[in-house]
């Protein structure tokens, strides 16, 4: 990646929390969002994050239903996947303030 490229990227990631920053403004209580900006986590790492929780949640609805009563196979699935230095205590914990996938959140609560 040339020097133009890097440049153009890190105006992109810039203008993405400006967005997110602003959203910050206005409601204070958007911890995910403050855990992006203050991990410097690009747009194209929390579109992964977001599809793969859509898709984590629809599987843990589907267990559920199948009556499946242990989720850690997924939980371990959000941890190994999870951008760059974000630790998963931390992801739970501002994603339930966010309410942010509520009911798969409540469920991996139980393995912090």
């Amino acid at each position: 990646m040339n020097d133009y490229e890097m440049l153009i990227q890190k105006v992109n990631q810039l203008e993405y929390h400006q967005k997110l920053l602003l959203a910050l403004l206005t409601n204070p209580k958007l911890e995910f969002n403050k855990l992006i900006i203050e991990h410097g986590i690009s747009k194209q790492e929390i579109t992964k994050f977001f599809n793969l929780c859509d898709k984590l949640s629809m599987q843990l609805e589907e267990q559920k239903a199948e009556g499946y009563v242990y989720f850690h196979p997924l939980f371990d699935e959000l941890s190994a996947s999870l951008p760059g230095s974000l630790e998963i205590k931390e992801v739970l914990i501002a994603c339930l303030k966010q309410e942010l996938y509520k009911p798969l959140f409540l469920e991996f609560e139980k393995y912090i």
